[in-house]
């Protein structure tokens, strides 16, 4: 199997992954990391583990000026698609997909040859994991005759091209949980292995779950409406620490309250105040990295005065205490750096 990302104004390729499709329980993970930063302020970060049958892509990209990404897979595949981002039109060769991305979604699809084409506007965040597997080792990780999965199997069996929900789905916590652990794992060599293979069931299994109790389909949005949602969210971004009420942010836009609430939902699956949680959960792990922060700064600097609800949204968005993370950090360096000193 091949898999190749390429953008049309560039002739190299973004990167390119050959693995074989069997799938074999004793090969090796592979770990790449891709970084390019260039004067025309295009930004590209992803990484890479990949072994026999099984390629995760963890991908970061910002244009100063628009592109077009092509990406393609050379054999019959499932992937587990998770998006963080949103205003990207897609366009995606058998797969009857949505025009534009829909951040915080997921879905998983199955595709006899896969070629996409997305167009990035200037200066919108790109951020996306995909985990690719053979049918091979698909068929490893999940019972192929298991009542949930059974439509979808056969599928797969006729060669059909489809999703496994015909809507991308909002991302639940435990989703997103999952996601930062295999993100941020620390381990190597064959633990590493062990560990990423170990996130991906339990990954599937939240997909699955997510998609037994996803929510009706969500009315449309008007094209006017839809731009002041985005310019909303955009709002948020700038400013999550310090961030407006809904009846602020509702006269910002020009767009009642009821409208926001229930747009912003639809278009990004999530309220708007999980959305403001999401970002400063998320700038809170990021400064939680500096060691020397504590816990009341990091909860003041992420716009809270109550310690006690910053550590109760903290543990809500990851299911762990923020004390008890720092300190998993602070093993994590200690290790690492007795590592470094043995070696």
């Amino acid at each position: 199997m091949r898999i190749k990302s390429t953008l049309s104004a560039h002739e190299k390729p973004i990167f390119t992954i050959e693995i074989s499709d069997q799938y074999h329980a004793g090969s090796i993970l592979k770990e790449e990391n891709i970084d390019i930063k260039n004067e025309d302020s295009e930004e590209i970060k992803s990484h890479i583990l990949s072994t026999d049958g099984m390629v995760l892509i963890d991908t970061q990209m910002c244009f100063s000026k628009p592109q077009t990404d092509i990406f393609e897979i050379s054999e019959e595949c499932v992937v587990m698609d998770f998006i963080s981002c949103s205003n990207i039109e897609t366009q995606i060769d058998q797969l009857e997909s949505e025009k534009y991305l829909r951040e915080n979604t997921h879905n998983i699809f199955y595709t006899t040859k896969f070629r996409g084409t997305f167009k990035i506007p200037a200066f919108e965040r790109v951020n996306y994991l995909s985990i690719i597997f053979s049918k091979e080792f698909y068929y490893n990780i999940i019972n192929e005759d298991w009542k949930l999965h059974e439509k979808f199997s056969k599928n797969i069996l006729f060669k059909k091209s489809g999703y496994l929900t015909s809507k991308y789905i909002p991302f639940t916590p435990s989703i997103q949980w999952v996601l930062s652990e295999i993100k941020n794992c620390g381990r190597n060599g064959a633990l590493k292995k062990m560990y990423i293979e170990t996130k991906i069931r339990e990954l599937l299994i939240h997909q699955l779950e997510s998609i037994i109790t996803q929510p009706q389909e969500k009315d449309r949005i008007d094209e006017e409406d839809y731009a002041k949602l985005q310019h909303a969210k955009q709002i948020l971004e700038k400013d999550y620490v310090h961030a407006p009420s809904l009846s602020e942010l509702s006269r910002m836009i020009s767009l009642n309250e009821f409208k926001l609430k229930k747009g912003f939902k639809a278009c990004f699956g999530t309220t708007v105040k999980s959305y403001i949680i999401k970002l400063r959960m998320e700038y809170a792990k990021e400064l939680f990295k500096e060691k020397t922060s504590t816990v009341s700064e990091v909860a003041y600097k992420c716009g809270y005065k109550d310690i006690s609800h910053f550590s109760a949204a903290f543990k809500s968005f990851y299911g762990s205490s923020p004390q008890k993370f720092k300190s998993h950090l602070e093993f994590i360096y200690f290790w690492i750096s007795g590592l470094f000193l043995l070696g």
